[in-house]
C-alpha cells in the first residue's frame, strides 16, 4: 500500500508539472497570452499619432514593443530612440515575416491607403490588430477587415477613442430610456478639413528626403513622382491615400448615433459639394482631389419604422440651430457636433461623444436615468488599455466582450462612413462627353453585396487595385 500510494504522488507530481510547461498556444487556443506575461506588440507607422498609439499602448503597463516600423526615419526617430530594444525596420512586410514568432499584436497607424493590408496580414498571422481611423480606405476593404476577425480569432479595435468615453454610453441609456422618443433624423458635422482639398496635383517635383523612402511610402497607391508638402501631413485630401475630412472625422463623430441607434449598412447615399477656386478666381475641377466641403445625406433602412435620415457636413457646414438652443449656448463644440432628433426631444454631443445634453440643455440637470452600461476605467482616456486587457484575456473573454470598438461594430460604421466618399466620387465621376451623370441622383446601396444598384460608374469606387507586392 506504501509502495503504491508513493508511486501515485509521484506520477501525479509529474503530471502537475508537465501540465505547468504545456506551451500557451495549446492551453488558450489561437491569440491566447498567458496573465503572467505582457502582449509583445509590433508598431507599425511610429512618427505622429503612430507615435501616439504606440505611448497609449506603452503606457498601459502590461505591454512591450519588441518591433517597431516606419518609412520615414526622421518622423519615427523620437519613438525608436526611446524604445532600443526594439528591432526597427521600413517596409511592413519584412517585419512580420521576421518577427511572426515574437509577437501577440499589431498597431497600425499609417495613411488610410494602407490600413488594409498591413491589418491583414498581421491577423492572417493570428496577431491581434489596434488601427487607426478610418479602419480602411474602402468599403471593401473594411468589410474584409471585419470578416478576418471573425475568421482568425483574433482581438481588433479602432483607434476611435470617443468610443471608449462616459458621452456615448449616456446617451445609449438616455435613448433606450426614451427620452427623446423614437430617433427620425441625426445632424453631424465637422469643421476640418484643415488641409488642402479641391486643387490640382501639384507640380512642383522635387526628390525625396534621403530619410523617406517614397516607394513603400506609396505602397498600394499608383506610382508617382514626389511632390512637396504632401507628407506628412496633407496626403489626406488625395484619394490615392486619404478620404478627406470624412475619413479623418466622422469615425470619432458618427460613431455615437451610430451605436445610439444601432446602425447597419445604409440604402441609399446623395450629396452636394462645394466649389473650388484657384488662383485668380478661377473655378477649377480636381478630382483626385477631395472637395473643400460636402452635405452627405445617408438613409438607412430600419424595419417596422421610418427611415432614418443621417446627415454629414463639412467645411464648415453646420446645420440650422435648435430652437431648443439659447443664442448664447455653443452647438456641438462649435466646430464639430452632433444632434439626434426624435419624436419626444433632441440629444446633442461634442465630438467623441464629450458632454452628451438633451435640449433645451436645462433638462440634463434632471436626468436620472440608471447606469447600465459597462464603463471604460480612464473613459476615452483608456482606449488603448481597454485593447490591451482583451488581447492578454484572449479572443471570446470577458475583456474581449468589453471592447469599445472591434471591428464587428467598426466595421460597419466605417463603411457606412466611406459611403459618403462613394458618393461624392460619382458626383464627381466625368464620362467620355464631359458630362457628369452622377450628379442630381440618390444612389441605391445594395450593402450585404456592397453595390450601388442604379448607376454602374459608382461601383469602381467600392473597391480600388493595388500595385504589384501588395494584396489583402
Amino acid at each position: 500500500m506504501k509502495n503504491s500510494r508513493r508511486k501515485f504522488l509521484k506520477t501525479a507530481a509529474a503530471s502537475a508539472a508537465s501540465f505547468y510547461i504545456v506551451p500557451r498556444s495549446v492551453l488558450g487556443g489561437p491569440g491566447f497570452i498567458a496573465p503572467s506575461d505582457k502582449l509583445r506588440v509590433a508598431g507599425i507607422g511610429v512618427g505622429g499619432m503612430g507615435g501616439n498609439d504606440v505611448r497609449g499602448v506603452f503606457q498601459s503597463g502590461k505591454a512591450e514593443f519588441i518591433a517597431l516600423c516606419d518609412v520615414d526615419d526622421s518622423r519615427a526617430s523620437q519613438v525608436v530612440n526611446k524604445m532600443k530594444k526594439a528591432k526597427y525596420y521600413k517596409d511592413f512586410r519584412k517585419m512580420l515575416e521576421a518577427e511572426e514568432n515574437n509577437i501577440d499584436a499589431v498597431t497600425v497607424s499609417t495613411p488610410d491607403h494602407m490600413h488594409a493590408v498591413q491589418a491583414m496580414m498581421a491577423m492572417k498571422m493570428g496577431k491581434h490588430v489596434y488601427v487607426q481611423k478610418p479602419l480602411s480606405h474602402d468599403i471593401y476593404e473594411a468589410r474584409k477587415l471585419t470578416e478576418a476577425a471573425e475568421e482568425y480569432k483574433v482581438v481588433t479595435q479602432m483607434g476611435n477613442q470617443g468610443s471608449s468615453g462616459d458621452g456615448v454610453r449616456k446617451m445609449v441609456e438616455w435613448y433606450q430610456a426614451g427620452l427623446i422618443g423614437e430617433a427620425t433624423k441625426v445632424y453631424s458635422w465637422t469643421n476640418r478639413p484643415v488641409w488642402p482639398q479641391g486643387i490640382p496635383w501639384p507640380e512642383n517635383k522635387m526628390t525625396p528626403p534621403e530619410d523617406l523612402d517614397w516607394d513603400l511610402w506609396l505602397g498600394t497607391a499608383p506610382y508617382k513622382d514626389y511632390v512637396g508638402n504632401l507628407v506628412p501631413f496633407n496626403w489626406r485630401g488625395w484619394w490615392d491615400y486619404g478620404t478627406g475630412a470624412l475619413g479623418d472625422m466622422a469615425c470619432h463623430i458618427m460613431e455615437p448615433p451610430f451605436r445610439v441607434l444601432e446602425l447597419g449598412y445604409p440604402k441609399s447615399a446623395e450629396c452636394s459639394v462645394g466649389s473650388v477656386y484657384v488662383g485668380e478666381f478661377q473655378r477649377g475641377f480636381f478630382p483626385e482631389s477631395c472637395p473643400p466641403s460636402s452635405h452627405i445625406t445617408l438613409r438607412f433602412d430600419r424595419p417596422g419604422k421610418e427611415d432614418l435620415e443621417f446627415h454629414w457636413m463639412d467645411g464648415g457646414i453646420q446645420p440650422t440651430r435648435p430652437e431648443e438652443l439659447e443664442p448664447n449656448e455653443i452647438m456641438g463644440d462649435g466646430g464639430n457636433g452632433v444632434i439626434i432628433e426624435g419624436t419626444e426631444g433632441k440629444m446633442m454631443c461634442a465630438t467623441y461623444g464629450r458632454n452628451p445634453q438633451l435640449l433645451p440643455t436645462s433638462r440634463t440637470k434632471d436626468i436620472n436615468v440608471p447606469e447600465t452600461l459597462y464603463r471604460v476605467p480612464k473613459g476615452d482616456g483608456g482606449h488603448y488599455n481597454n485593447w490591451v486587457e482583451a488581447c492578454i484575456a484572449g479572443y471570446g473573454s470577458e475583456e474581449f466582450n468589453r471592447l469599445s470598438s472591434p471591428f464587428s461594430t467598426a466595421g460597419p460604421l466605417t463603411e457606412s462612413v466611406l459611403m459618403g466618399n462613394l458618393a461624392i466620387r460619382s458626383y464627381d465621376y466625368q464620362d467620355k462627353k464631359g458630362e457628369f451623370p452622377g450628379r442630381g441622383i440618390k444612389l441605391v446601396w445594395d450593402g450585404p453585396n456592397m453595390q450601388i444598384k442604379n448607376f454602374e460608374p459608382a461601383n469602381q469606387f467600392v473597391r480600388r487595385d493595388y500595385r504589384d507586392g501588395y494584396s489583402l
